[in-house]
C-alpha cells in the first residue's frame, strides 16, 4: 500500500491533474512543463534520443519506434533511479552521424558549461529535418550543485539554436508573470522554512500550499496574461 501511494506520488509530480493543486509543490513549474511537452511530443518520431534522461520521467508522452536515454555518470544527484542506456563523456554522443530522427532533452542545458559543443553533437547524430525538443529553466534557484551553470533567455537559446543549425518551429513560456511569483512563493516555503523531514514536509504542503494553489489558480484568471516572467521555456526546433 505505502509504495503504492509513493509511486502516486511521484507521478503527481511530472503528469499533473487537478489533485496535483494539493500534493505538487511545484505544481505551477511542473504543469506548464506537462502541457508544452505533452503537446509537442507527437511532432516526434522514429528513433528518439533522450538526452539527459535521468529516470526519463516524460516517457510515456512519446510514441515512437525506439526510445534511448543517454547521461553523464557525475552529475549534481545520483543515479539510484535513473533509467540510463548509456552514459556519455560529457563531450561527444556515443553514436554514428545521423542515428536519430528526434531529439528530447529536458531541464539538462543549465547543467552544461558546453551548450554549442553539445548542439554541434546533436546536430551530428540527428537526421536532415529531425526535430528537436527542448525544455530549459529560466526562473529557478540553483540546483544539483555545484553543476549549475546557466540560464538563457528565450532570444540567447533561439540565437544558439539557429547557430548550429536549427530553425525553431514554436517557443512556449510555460508560465505567466503571476504563476512565476506563486512559484517563487511556494519555493520559499520549501526550500527556507518547511523541516526537512519529508513526512511532516508533505503534510505540510497539502495542508498549507494545497489551499494556495488554489487560490492562486483562481487569481490567475483575472490577472493580466504577461509572460516577460517565466518558469521555463520550451521549444520545437528542426534541424536545417
Amino acid at each position: 500500500m505505502f509504495q503504492k501511494l509513493a509511486l502516486f506520488y511521484k507521478q503527481q509530480q511530472f503528469y499533473v491533474n487537478p489533485i496535483s493543486v494539493f500534493i505538487n509543490p511545484n505544481y505551477f513549474s511542473r504543469k506548464g512543463l506537462f502541457k508544452c511537452i505533452q503537446k509537442e511530443a507527437p511532432f516526434l518520431k522514429g528513433r528518439l534520443l533522450d538526452f539527459g534522461c535521468g529516470r526519463k520521467p516524460w516517457r510515456r508522452l512519446f510514441n515512437v519506434d525506439e526510445y534511448i536515454g543517454v547521461d553523464i555518470e557525475k552529475s549534481g544527484h545520483d543515479h539510484q533511479d535513473s533509467i540510463i542506456d548509456i552514459f556519455y563523456d560529457g563531450h561527444t554522443l556515443p553514436f554514428e552521424k545521423y542515428s536519430f530522427d528526434s531529439i528530447f532533452s529536458s531541464e539538462v542545458f543549465e547543467h552544461l558549461f558546453n551548450g554549442d559543443e553539445i548542439l554541434s553533437e546533436f546536430n551530428r547524430v540527428l537526421k536532415q529535418g529531425g526535430q528537436l525538443l527542448l525544455t530549459i529553466p529560466f526562473t529557478w534557484n540553483e540546483h544539483e550543485e555545484p553543476y549549475d551553470f546557466a540560464r538563457y533567455t528565450s532570444f540567447g537559446i533561439t540565437d544558439l539554436l539557429r547557430k548550429h543549425g536549427f530553425e525553431i518551429i514554436r517557443l512556449h513560456k510555460t508560465t505567466t508573470y503571476f504563476e512565476t511569483i506563486c512559484q517563487l512563493f511556494n519555493s520559499f516555503w520549501i526550500e527556507s522554512v518547511f523541516p526537512k523531514n519529508k513526512l511532516i514536509r508533505t503534510i505540510l504542503e497539502v495542508v498549507f500550499l494545497g489551499p494556495l494553489n488554489v487560490l492562486f489558480i483562481l487569481l490567475n484568471y483575472i490577472m493580466p496574461n504577461n509572460k516577460a516572467l517565466y518558469l521555463n521555456l520550451v521549444l520545437l526546433a528542426k534541424k536545417i
